[in-house]
């Protein structure tokens, strides 16, 4: 064959183009979907209660399946080979518990008073008129999880509905000062435990008490989870819940819980299952243990809401480099590798922040001015 003939591999724009139209190609359904979504929108906010439904039932999947990731990513990655329903049923049971405990104790709150200021007033108010920013935040936030970008699903849903700019800005702080906990503490973490982990862990099946030991991690991560970002689906109802509103919300995310386990975490999954041996029960479930740790940390020292996806990528960034800082390969491919992954899942949560920044703009004028001005100035 001549030289000529052989095919080239296409250049770096080119398979950005390439993808780009594979996401096209393959999901057009769901990009008529979406796009009748967005018609559907400037119908609903018409009639308050139906712009209520539609935003609700649009950001129940959009936010567990992005968040899925960081609260149930690892351990949906390392129990491949279980049954998808066993799965379900273990995490949609503490949903239900840890849900109707807030119900209960907080007078109808699911929330755990996240939508809550430090002096017990709301700096997310329920609107009695929804705009059109609002009810299509959800459709926006499904559209960027379809394209695996692991999004801050409290910036992109708490933003639209804050009063002011402060209700932004105290989400940012927190979240970005979480993020820079969270990759410094598990750099350390791993960097100092590395060889002791390497030569304990050197076996590649793991004993079944790991699982044991997973399991209960996982599961106090998804609760502590619930407890912080629950307020990012429920911020669309009343902020006092009766019976049927609770039943509603209940039985609609446990359904969402069900179709996000039968496809096994759906397309953002990847972001987890490209890290380096992160199937590994044991690694997932250090991973989950000083990300819960730091959740834990962050809800006791205020009840502002955080960016958990900003937590998580600092968690998983601060390993990845540690990993591959030690591991003893020749060539540096292997860090630039780890630095490039880390360095593109933090531009696509700056990318989520902008746009939640444009779409609280449009939401709230008091938003708009705040940041022009601040621009101008």
């Amino acid at each position: 064959m001549a030289k000529k003939d052989i095919p080239q591999s296409p250049s770096r724009y080119g398979r950005i183009y390439l993808n780009v139209l594979d996401f096209f190609i393959q999901d057009r359904l769901f990009l008529i979907i979406a796009g009748c979504a967005f018609i559907v929108a400037g119908f609903a906010v018409l009639d308050p209660n139906t712009a209520m439904w539609f935003g609700f039932l649009f950001a129940a999947y959009a936010a567990v399946a992005n968040d899925s990731i960081q609260s149930l990513g690892t351990f949906i990655e390392s129990n491949r080979k279980r049954k998808w329903y066993i799965l379900w049923m273990f995490t949609g049971l503490i949903f239900i518990v840890v849900i109707a405990f807030s119900w209960f104790y907080f007078n109808g709150d699911v929330t755990y008073q996240r939508l809550l200021d430090d002096k017990g007033n709301t700096k997310y108010p329920h609107p009695q008129q929804f705009s059109y920013f609002q009810v299509i935040a959800p459709v926006v936030l499904l559209i960027l999880t379809r394209l695996r970008m692991p999004v801050s699903t409290t910036f992109l849903l708490l933003s639209v509905f804050s009063a002011d700019a402060s209700g932004v800005t105290s989400i940012v702080y927190k979240s970005v000062t979480g993020y820079v906990l969270a990759f410094v503490l598990s750099f350390i973490v791993w960097l100092a435990s590395y060889q002791t982990i390497k030569k304990y862990f050197k076996k590649r099946k793991a004993h079944y008490l790991w699982t044991v030991v997973q399991w209960t991690v996982s599961g106090s991560l998804w609760a502590v989870w619930l407890m912080q970002d629950g307020a990012n689906i429920a911020v669309f109802l009343p902020r006092t819940l009766n019976f049927t509103q609770f039943l509603i919300f209940t039985v609609v995310i446990f359904l969402g819980l069900g179709l996000l386990f039968y496809l096994r975490g759906d397309k953002i999954q990847k972001i987890v299952s490209e890290k380096t041996r992160i199937s590994d029960v044991r690694a997932a479930t250090l991973v989950d243990f000083t990300y819960v740790i730091l959740l834990i940390y962050k809800l006791l020292i205020s009840n502002i809401p955080l960016s958990t996806t900003w937590v998580f990528l600092g968690v998983i960034g601060g390993r990845e480099i540690a990993v591959n800082y030690m591991r003893k390969k020749k060539g540096k491919k292997h860090i630039k590798m780890a630095v490039y992954s880390i360095s593109r899942d933090l531009l696509y949560a700056l990318i989520g922040l902008a746009v939640s920044v444009i779409l609280a703009m449009g939401a709230n004028p008091l938003i708009r001015q705040s940041v022009i001005g601040s621009i101008t100035d």
